[in-house]
């Protein structure tokens, strides 16, 4: 059984995750998957100035000075690339695939950008540190522990999002303290823009997120899994956390009719086929709607799982929004 998105997978990888909610295939609880979560609020298209400043109290009440701008960045989770992506700024080093999307540096460009040994979990402090960063980004939960070996030779910054406000938040932070203020409003703008349209016209139908490298899969849940916490926006989600305590079970997904299925699966290596393939050993699976009607979609979990950022949340909307049509 996983850990919930939000601690396995910044733990594993977040690469991996987020979510908030353990899941297993034959588990049950106490409470029942059709209590929701809240509806969220619309979206406000207006953006608020950004401006440049070498300190601030970041989103999640984290204060981060600098002496200066920052020209070396390294990244040591998605979210980071995302921004800077967003902002027109390459990091120096990072430890993730998700500048080789398309949508981001492409496969060639991102081969310029050094790599950081170690894996998601265990970066290795003097790869980082020959890079002479000015500033180096990484998953609070995971990556905090890095802190003292960085102190006093470059910046650790320890973000922790969980939902697509707390990422808007950091970009408007990064933005701030880089000087790209005008790149990070426009960011902003768009990605609001784009999820205030999607929630105008919100589809009917029933939408589950499950990530996982096997059976024991995970539901991501929008109160910490950033990806997710757009989607009670956008179609029927009746999936709240739980806690690490807390699992939904095949039952209980097949009982709620979910029509429209994403499924992120985990790498922890080396390739070993799809999440989606595995669950359909399970005689359930094929009870489950959107696996009887063929709406199953395996998504690109470096976007998905891992970026949380604006571009990739815009990526998620266009992805979800045309599988809900």
């Amino acid at each position: 059984m996983l850990r919930s998105r939000s601690r396995f997978v910044r733990r594993w990888i977040t690469a991996a995750v987020v979510g908030s909610v353990l899941v297993g295939c034959g588990s049950s609880s106490e409470e029942p998957a059709s209590d929701k979560a809240k509806p969220a609020a619309k979206t406000e298209v207006t953006v608020e100035p950004i401006k440049a400043a070498t300190e601030l109290t970041d989103t999640n009440g984290t204060k981060i000075s600098l002496k200066k701008e920052p020209e070396r960045i390294v990244c040591l989770f998605g979210l980071c690339d995302d921004i800077l992506t967003e902002l027109g700024i390459v990091p120096t080093a990072t430890n993730n695939a998700l500048l080789a999307h398309p949508d981001f540096l492409g496969e060639e460009k991102a081969k310029e950008v050094d790599v950081i040994p170690g894996g998601f979990i265990a970066p290795e402090v003097e790869a980082i540190l020959s890079h002479k960063p000015d500033l180096v980004i990484g998953l609070g939960d995971t990556h905090g522990k890095l802190a003292p070996a960085l102190k006093g030779a470059t910046t650790f910054w320890a973000m922790q999002p969980e939902t697509w406000e707390d990422s808007v938040g950091y970009l408007r932070n990064v933005a701030a303290l880089t000087g790209r203020t005008a790149e990070g409003e426009k960011a902003e703008k768009t990605f609001r823009t784009k999820l205030a349209a999607a929630e105008k016209t919100p589809s009917g139908k029933t939408a589950l997120v499950i990530y996982g490298s096997d059976e024991n899969f995970g539901v991501a849940t929008p109160e910490g899994d950033v990806a997710a916490s757009l989607f009670p926006k956008i179609a029927d989600y009746p999936w709240k956390s739980r806690g690490v305590e807390g699992s939904y079970s095949l039952e209980e997904i097949l009982a709620q009719g979910v029509d429209v299925l994403f499924v992120e699966t985990m790498s922890f290596g080396e390739a070993d086929g799809k999440l989606s393939e595995k669950l359909a050993e399970n005689p359930l699976w094929g009870k489950i709607p959107a696996v009887k009607n063929g709406d199953v979609h395996e998504v690109n979990s470096e976007v998905w799982a891992k970026g949380r950022g604006t571009r990739s949340l815009g990526i998620v909307l266009d992805e979800a929004t045309a599988a809900l049509r």
